[in-house]
């Protein structure tokens, strides 16, 4: 396991949301004729163009002090390949929302930015970034041969009033649902995985721990929520963006409900509070602020529920300090929600966006160009052990790597990065089967436009906070309090935020027959 920690803690990687690693089948890099979909280039760089500089922006959980050292060697290859340098600019996540915000909004110059992250709706409504429709058919061919080899559907999905202002870096784009339990107890008790098919096998499960293990939480909340909120219920239903008013089953013949009056949720509720009844769910779960990888790694809690992927046991394991076993529960499917969680756009601000369409392009062809995002330089920041498997040189770690930001899901197509050392070496071909046959939500591709019941989301929301957390974490009889929220939830206006949805998904519906 130490080995594993060191070599392949690439893996760390953005669970919740998003994501885990995303390889492709892709075996060479784009140095065949125009792989780029670019004008073709003559000497060391193409004579059509003219000499630009492109601004990159995106997030990062730390800074990376090297990434000057890395911007210069990527610029050897979009200097050569279409004839511009490239400016990194990374931003911390913590403050990613408000200074883009404030990048977006005023006249800074952006050529290529990271969108999604909950606002695409919101920047797309406002003008913030540019159709780019017209600039993949021209610049963007290779992007899109790469997303359409997966599925078409997944390219179409960033589309609002039938264009495209976003293209999604390809990773997880699928997620199956399931529980994470620690192997070693697991391992202890003899429990057999294989048994569990359902939730109610769960309760034998946490039976052992509790009965076995006094200071062990059987089971601890993911987010907010046991089982009754996203991650685990998207498994169950298309949330169609805010989860006010969903697609059961991701068809429900494409009639939107209120998911919190769904037989599916009171069932998650009464089982959740079956739990907590039994000592199996923490009593300060509703007010506790711990998050469960926090509560693994110090030995507190045993299992929780979430979304996952087939790279996900590994990557969770490694972001506890201890070996998780996953059980699926509910299959795979793609929702718009994932899909548009993680993209690249071009800003209004954009200077040159044909240039701009080029270099994404790269990101999703070029594989000199995605690894040098994705790992930083050869020999400084990581070391080839074969053609396509990397680990860090001696005496570096993810530690103290002058670029190490640990986010190749983020990057373009990850199908075109290498693997680090101890990675499942079929991982590319596995996920790659996993996306292509996973299900589609019947919604997916559309995008809902709250604008028209802003004031009404305001006050579900307040709703929201007042009584899911409870609900979800088992704290409150259901039977008595999910009436109430119900109530409250069509006082503030539910019906008419559904009546809009469905308005919408109806009208994007007919005109994608």
């Amino acid at each position: 396991m130490k080995k594993s920690m060191k070599s392949a803690a690439m893996l760390l990687i953005s669970v919740l949301a998003t994501s885990t690693l995303v390889m492709a089948c892709s075996s060479g890099s784009s140095n065949q004729p125009n792989a780029s979909g670019a004008p073709e280039l003559s000497g060391s760089a193409n004579p059509d163009l003219k000499p630009v500089e492109l601004t990159m922006v995106f997030p990062v959980a730390g800074e990376q002090k090297d990434l000057k050292a890395v911007q210069e060697k990527i610029n050897k290859i979009t200097k050569e390949k279409i004839n511009a340098t490239v400016k990194l600019v990374q931003i911390t996540k913590g403050a990613w929302a408000q200074q883009t915000t404030l990048m977006l909004s005023g006249n800074e110059k952006m050529d290529l930015i990271v969108s999604g992250r909950g606002t695409y709706e919101q920047q797309v409504a406002k003008g913030n970034y540019l159709a780019l429709d017209d600039y993949i058919a021209k610049y963007g061919q290779g992007a899109q041969k790469a997303l359409d080899d997966l599925d078409p559907a997944y390219l179409k999905a960033t589309r609002i009033n039938g264009k495209s202002y976003g293209i999604t870096s390809i990773r997880d784009l699928a997620n199956d649902f399931g529980i994470s339990m620690r192997k070693d107890l697991v391992d202890k008790y003899k429990i057999d995985t294989k048994a569990i098919r359902s939730l109610d096998d769960l309760d034998a499960v946490f039976k052992v721990i509790k009965e076995n293990e006094p200071d062990v939480i059987p089971v601890t909340k993911f987010a907010n929520s046991i089982l009754g909120s996203t991650p685990f219920s998207t498994g169950m239903m298309d949330p169609l963006g805010d989860g006010f008013g969903v697609l059961t089953a991701h068809d429900n013949g494409m009639k939107v409900v209120n998911w919190v009056e769904t037989p599916e949720y009171a069932k998650l509720l009464d089982t959740t509070r079956r739990w907590y009844l039994a000592g199996y769910v923490a009593k300060d779960a509703a007010t506790s602020t711990e998050i469960w990888q926090n509560l693994m790694k110090a030995g507190k809690a045993f299992s929780t529920f979430h979304h996952m992927s087939p790279f996900s046991e590994a990557a969770n394991s490694l972001s506890v300090g201890k070996d998780l076993v996953e059980v699926r529960l509910l299959p795979a499917v793609a929702t718009n929600s994932h899909i548009t969680a993680y993209m690249w756009s071009i800003p209004r601000n954009a200077q040159n966006p044909e240039r701009s369409m080029m270099l994404l392009n790269l990101m999703y062809t070029d594989k000199d160009l995605v690894n040098l995002l994705d790992w930083g330089i050869e020999g400084q920041h990581y070391v080839k052990k074969s053609d396509n498997v990397i680990d860090f040189p001696q005496g570096v770690n993810a530690s103290n790597s002058g670029y190490y930001p640990y986010q190749n899901w983020l990057f373009g197509n990850m199908f075109l990065s290498y693997l680090f050392n101890g990675e499942d070496p079929d991982r590319n071909k596995k996920l790659a089967e996993f996306i292509k046959n996973s299900k589609k939500s019947k919604a997916l591709g559309f995008i809902y436009n709250p604008e028209s019941v802003k004031t009404e989301i305001a006050a579900l929301t307040n709703v929201s906070n007042q009584y899911a957390l409870a609900l979800e974490t088992g704290t409150v009889d259901p039977a008595k309090v999910l009436p109430e929220y119900i109530k409250q939830m069509k006082a503030a206006g539910i019906d008419k935020v559904i009546a809009e949805k469905q308005k919408q998904l109806d009208a994007w519906a007919a005109a994608n027959k």
